[in-house]
Parts: structure tokens; C-alpha cells; sequence
């Protein structure tokens, strides 16, 4: 879902360009397409993206600029495909971009409250809590690269 988020808001920005890819940490839905729920919620708020699910390679770490994960478990897993410090200093929680939570030590002792929990197996009243948590931090994402820093 945040890809398809991050992916349609970018869209609407003349500059940074964004090119926004979606993996994940397991293969255990490799190839398949998104969750039939988190598609409708994105649909819902007029986002037109199409994903299948791919595991995450090493090569990111040179394809990239910056990995977005949902929680500090994909995060540790993405931090042990690599040794080097410059690719760990790509990797970010989502939500730490929201500009509610930006008190919040993404390794401290809180920073459970970054989380973006999975949905998968609730209803989608659970994914619409999801999509409201995404699209505050890819806003604030947006805002972050956008702005004069």
C-alpha cells in the first residue's frame, strides 16, 4: 500500500522525480499481486497502481537512494543483507517522516510507536487505519525532499 501511496502522490510533484519500487523481506508471496483490501483502500483514495510482490536483493542497496520499511523487524532484516554503513544509512522507517511522531528515537526505547502494522487477515477498517498512517508519513516524505532544507 505504500508503495501505491508514495507512487501517486510523487506524480502530483514536478521535482524531486521519485521512482518508487516495493519489495519485501520474505518470499513467502512472491510474485503475487497485492492484497485485495489494500488495493481497494488505495483505489478508494484514486490511486491507479498495479504490484506483485518481490523479495528484497542486495542490488537495492546500488538501485537505490532510500528503503522505506514498516517496522524494526524488516529493518533488521534489511540491515543484515549488508556490512556497509553507507547502505544502512538508507534505510528508514516510513513513519519517521511523519511529522507527528518526529520526536520519536527511530532506536530508541519508543519506537514501537513507528510502527505501520500488517492488516493482513483484518477487515478494512484496519486497512483504512494503514492507509491514514502511510499517507501522513509519505506526506511528510514528501515534504521532507521537496522543502528547503
Amino acid at each position: 500500500m505504500a508503495a501505491a501511496i508514495l507512487h501517486g502522490k510523487s506524480l502530483e510533484i514536478d521535482s524531486p522525480n521519485f521512482v518508487v519500487t516495493s519489495s519485501g523481506t520474505s518470499a513467502y508471496h512472491e510474485g503475487e499481486p497485492a492484497h485485495h483490501l489494500s488495493q481497494e483502500v488505495w483505489e478508494r483514495h484514486g490511486f491507479d497502481y498495479r504490484h506483485k510482490s518481490w523479495p528484497f536483493k542486495k542490488q537495492s542497496f546500488m538501485d537505490t537512494d532510500l528503503i522505506l520499511v514498516a517496522d524494526q523487524t524488516n529493518r533488521a532484516v534489511i540491515f543484515g543483507a549488508t556490512n556497509f554503513q553507507n547502505d544502512k544509512n538508507k534505510v528508514f522507517l516510513l513513519r519517521e517522516f511523519d511529522s507527528s511522531l518526529s520526536v520519536i528515537d527511530p532506536f530508541g526505547s519508543d519506537s514501537g510507536q513507528l510502527v505501520i502494522p500488517d492488516p493482513w487477515g483484518s477487515q478494512i477498517e484496519a486497512y483504512e487505519e494503514v492507509y491514514a498512517q502511510i499517507e501522513k508519513a509519505v506526506d511528510g516524505l514528501i515534504h521532507y525532499f521537496t522543502s528547503e532544507r
